[in-house]
């Protein structure tokens, strides 16, 4: 049978599109979709990636009108979280060390939530 190879873009509406791209090339490093077709797209390192629906009535994304959310894998969570408060971004890292590896929290500018995701063995992150 044959099966995806992977997430080949992620779709979602926002009210600024163009300022929302400019967030998540500016603080998670998520490069904006290049306007010809030369310039290759923001490349991801290969690691695990999670594809799990939540029932419609979890509150894990926080607010209940947000239909997605999405998780970046770290190489080193710590790191990350201090240059996106040294941004004035709020992130919240989870003190539970989980057998997966560490967590934290954050929002973008249209309060859609992200998950940071370091996993156990920093290796499997890089």
């Amino acid at each position: 049978m044959e099966q995806v190879k992977g997430i080949g873009g992620l779709f979602f509406r926002a009210r600024d599109p163009v300022a929302l791209a400019e967030w998540y090339r500016d603080h998670p490093g998520v490069a904006v979709v290049p306007s010809d077709y030369e310039t290759p797209p923001w490349q991801q390192e290969a690691g695990p990636t999670v594809f799990a629906p939540f029932p419609e009535t979890t509150t894990y994304f926080g607010d209940a009108g947000k239909v997605w959310m999405i998780n970046f894998r770290v190489g080193n969570l710590d790191a990350m979280a201090a240059q996106l408060r040294s941004a004035g971004i709020s992130v919240e890292i989870d003190a539970q060390l989980y057998p997966n590896g560490r967590f934290a929290r954050l929002y973008d500018p249209e309060g859609n939530p992200i998950e940071l995701w370091e996993p156990a063995g920093r290796d499997a992150a890089r």
